[in-house]
């Protein structure tokens, strides 16, 4: 299809923000090649033209909300012309008999009307002689339309375009002077009306003093939500509303995963851009767990809960705008190694906004890490319709009792899983949690 229309790019999205155009009217396109980039619910992301050809004309400006399925753009071939964004096919054919009804309406109630207008103008002068004024009762009914009851609607005289019109722009036929025949509201009686209408605020406006501001005292400024945040806000409403939440909390012995990423570091990892960071043995062990305990990989789903056959595990990236959750299918098929690159391949997409919408749809469960950021612990809202979430905190050191006794300085991790309790019950996250330990805390078995 040549005409452009703005695409669902999430499985929640109503409308789009076109952000911005990465080509211009009269530019060539070819399929696959990046042409604007578009905000939804959940993430602003690069969008891909679906066509070859030229960019023939731009519907919609950049900063424009349009909603999904309307046109945004023509593609099409050289020298071929656009249609305008008001030509609307499917609504001229439906629109077409309609006209003609009501142009044969107006014309058939128009012409009894001069024909009763001419027919008192040859009327006998015999009517003169009882004292009857001709021009009374010509006055009388051609009085102004202001005169009538503006909620009489029904009395005033127009014609049946007028009358749609009118409804359509909430123009009162009451207040509109007519210039047809006997003063019979016409369309562009009320198209002129409904401009009068909406020019006056503007000119008030102009005149008066400029508004006080919205802003409350206090307060420094108000941002307005873009759409991914509205899209954030509206999801932890549905999460923590209906899904009954409860949290595990567990402290991980994180010695061992320290020493593990030291011999890694030693062996040639260092400041290598590909290393393998403790948020990757988090998210191996995360899978691996779930493959031990698959009851947890589920989700709610009505009358029945849903377990999952593939670990698809999202993680948390935090980005300008707000978080986004891109998904590694299948991670019980993936390695450490594999998993690290992944992680980093999509949360530098994400940050970019060249991820495609398929890569942070879905997903069974979530880990969000905030240990980088120097948070010791806390608790996370579920991403529905996933049965849980984990919160990781940080590795600090504290003072700790060794096996002989001794206080010893020793690594401390604190992870909090929220639960779906649909889903999830306390045993079951227990079950869960106690395999995360054990993983976590022999981080050689992340490696086999």
């Amino acid at each position: 299809m040549p005409e452009i229309q703005m695409p669902k790019l999430s499985d929640t999205m109503t409308e789009g923000t076109l952000v911005a155009w990465k080509k211009k009217k009269g530019d060539k396109v070819s399929a696959g090649e990046v042409l604007a980039e578009i905000e939804t619910d959940k993430a602003t992301m690069e969008w891909e033209s679906p066509e070859d050809g030229t960019l023939t004309e731009i519907y919609v400006e950049e900063g424009g909300k349009v909603n999904v399925g309307d046109k945004i753009a023509f593609i099409g071939e050289e020298g071929e012309e656009a249609p305008k964004k008001e030509d609307k096919p499917e609504e001229k054919k439906e629109e077409k008999p309609e006209a003609k009804e009501e142009k044969k309406s107006q014309t058939e109630t128009e012409k009894p009307a001069e024909a009763e207008k001419k027919e008192k103008e040859t009327a006998p002068p015999q009517e003169e002689k009882k004292g009857e004024k001709r021009a009374e009762p010509e006055k009388k009914e051609a009085a102004p339309a202001a005169k009538i009851d503006k909620g009489d609607q029904a009395r005033v005289k127009a014609s049946p375009v007028a009358r749609r019109v009118a409804a359509e722009l909430g123009i009162d036929l009451a207040g509109v002077k007519g210039t047809g025949p006997d003063g019979r509201v016409t369309e562009t009686d009320v198209r002129a009306a409904a401009k009068s209408k909406s020019a006056a605020p503007q000119k008030a406006a102009a005149a008066a003093k400029p508004p006080a501001p919205s802003i409350k005292a206090g307060e420094g400024a108000r941002i307005q939500l873009s759409g991914m945040r509205k899209g954030i806000a509206e999801r932890l409403v549905q999460s923590l509303g209906p899904v009954p939440h409860f949290y595990l909390t567990i402290e991980i012995d994180a010695g061992p995963l320290m020493a593990a990423r030291e011999e890694l570091k030693s062996a040639g990892e260092g400041a290598d851009a590909a290393k393998i960071t403790v948020n990757d043995f988090v998210l191996k062990a995360a899978v691996q767990a779930a493959v031990k305990v698959p009851r947890a990989n589920a989700s709610f789903d009505g009358d029945a809960i849903v377990q999952y056959a593939d670990v698809d595990l999202g993680i948390a990236v935090a980005i300008e705008d707000g978080l986004l959750t891109p998904v590694i299918r299948a991670a019980q098929n993936k390695s450490l190694r594999e998993i690290s690159e992944l992680v980093k391949d999509l949360a530098h997409r994400a940050r970019n906004k060249r991820m495609k919408p398929e890569e942070f749809h879905g997903g069974t469960f979530t880990v969000s890490n905030l240990g980088g950021m120097g948070i010791d612990s806390f608790s996370a809202v579920i991403n529905p319709p996933q049965g849980f979430i984990l919160a990781v905190g940080k590795v600090t050191k504290v003072p700790v009792i060794d096996d002989c006794d001794q206080i010893v300085v020793g690594h401390r991790m604190s992870i909090t899983m929220s639960c779906d309790h649909r889903v999830v019950d306390g045993a079951l996250g227990a079950e869960y949690l106690k395999e995360l330990r054990h993983l976590l805390e022999n981080p050689a078995l992340l490696l086999v």
